[in-house]
Parts: C-alpha cells; sequence; structure tokens
C-alpha cells in the first residue's frame, strides 16, 4: 500500500475524531454526519459496510456520533490488516476478510496504487486521468461471499441495518447477492459513478433505477472524485431509505 495514502487517510480520520467531537465539519452539513442523522431517524441499530478498504467509511461514520455496530468486509489482505486494528479499539466494530458479490466463492482482484481505488473489475483510461494513482500495481486472488450470506453469519436485522456499497464498479453485483434481503434494509448507501470508470459497470441510471424499483428513495448524496481538468463530476455517494418509512408527503 502506498505510504502516502496511508498517511493521508490516517490524518484525515483524526481530523474527523476531532471535529465529530463538537458535531463541527470542513463543510456546513458533512455527509457523514448526515447520514447519522438518517441513521439515527430511521432506528439503524447496525452498518454493513461492504468494501471498507482500511475502514475510513467506519470512522467516520463513528467520529459523527454513531454508536451502533459496524460489520466491516474488506478483501485485500494488506487493507484488511490496517481496518483489523482499527476496529479492534471498538467492541462493536466487526470485520470479516472477504469480498462481496452475486454468489459465493473465488475472485481475482485489481490492486490499485492508492487502495482504494482496487476493484474486481478493471480501471479504464479515464479513470486514470482523473486519478493516476487508481494505476493497477498487483492482483490478489480474494474469497467472495453475498449480502444474504453476510445477513445470516452475522445475525443482521435488515429492517435496522444500514447497507453500504463501496465497491469500485462493481455494486450491480454486490446488489445480486442481496436477492433475499434487499427490500427488508432500512438504508443502502452506495459510491456510484456517472461515466464509466470501470469495465462493464453499472452506472447512476441503472443503479437508481434498480433502487428504485426495489423500494428505496434517494434522500441524500454528496460529490465523490472529479475530474480534476474539467471539473466533471465522476462519482458520488448516495444515500436511499426505504420508501415506507418516508413520512407521507403533505
Amino acid at each position: 500500500m502506498d505510504t502516502r495514502f496511508l498517511l493521508r487517510e490516517q490524518a484525515k480520520a483524526g481530523v474527523r475524531r476531532a471535529l465529530g467531537r463538537f458535531d463541527l465539519g470542513l463543510v456546513r452539513s458533512p455527509f457523514d454526519a448526515q447520514v447519522v442523522r438518517a441513521a439515527n431517524w430511521l432506528g439503524v441499530t447496525d452498518v454493513l459496510d461492504v468494501g471498507a478498504n482500511i475502514g475510513q467509511y467506519a470512522t467516520a461514520l463513528f467520529a459523527a456520533g454513531f454508536d451502533g455496530g459496524v460489520t466491516s468486509c474488506e478483501p485485500l489482505s494488506d487493507a484488511f490488516a490496517r481496518l483489523q486494528k482499527r476496529a479492534a479499539r471498538r467492541a462493536t466494530w466487526r470485520t470479516t476478510q472477504t469480498a462481496v458479490g452475486s454468489e459465493p466463492g473465488t475472485a481475482t482482484i485489481n490492486v490499485s496504487a492508492n487502495s482504494y481505488s482496487s476493484s474486481i473489475r478493471t480501471v479504464n483510461a479515464t479513470h486514470l486521468e482523473a486519478d493516476a494513482a487508481s494505476r493497477i500495481v498487483a492482483t490478489e486472488s480474494v474469497s467472495v461471499t453475498t449480502v444474504d450470506r453476510l445477513v445470516d453469519d452475522y445475525g443482521l436485522d435488515p429492517a435496522t441495518t444500514l447497507l453500504k456499497i463501496d465497491t469500485q464498479g462493481f455494486e450491480s453485483d454486490v446488489l445480486d447477492g442481496a436477492a433475499r434481503t434487499l427490500t427488508r434494509f432500512a438504508a443502502v448507501q452506495l459510491e456510484m459513478s456517472f461515466v464509466p470508470l470501470y469495465e462493464e459497470q453499472a452506472l447512476f441510471p441503472q443503479l437508481d433505477d434498480r433502487l428504485a424499483s426495489s423500494g428505496f428513495h434517494l434522500f441524500a448524496m454528496s460529490p465523490g472524485l472529479s475530474d480534476r481538468r474539467t471539473g466533471r463530476q465522476l462519482q458520488a455517494d448516495v444515500l436511499y431509505v426505504a420508501a415506507d418509512r418516508l413520512p407521507a408527503s403533505r
């Protein structure tokens, strides 16, 4: 893993923790605090963190005041070791070394220089132009499980669980593996792309339609990766809430 990436992520986590204690942020309404407010309103007690990398997402939620449980899934051996070390500080934070997809088995993951862009799919030229550190530097064979199986294995109640998916172009496959449980989750958060960044990935329109047809309503959004040359928005973090949890329109 790139040492500069690790130091940067550790520094960002420290800043989030410090600001979170005082309900402050680098912007007026930081997205992680918005997600925690939504989780509290929905009665969410657990988060299933698919694509955890070294634990940035869970760290941000805890810093923003989330006091429930987190189950983090990360397939890369180096990232998982760092995730496991970070999670050991919290009794309510569980980790498992696995990828998540449409069915149990094994897969080959492409390891990116920056670690967090690693994917079972192959990064394309558009992504490389926007972020050279997304380049592939190695491959690794990983175990794969499904959301449905994780729910069973960890005794999660989807009705009080937020499903978070950040799998770099592999989101559709993760949803395929939640055929039995998807419609029962209180909320789903995904990192979604507006333009192809990985080969054969599903984009925002397809994923948005799929979640809408599964009974979810787009609830909040935060900009993600953009093209530094043109300013074009490439990705966003998007939070969906089960439509039957929303108050009736007035």
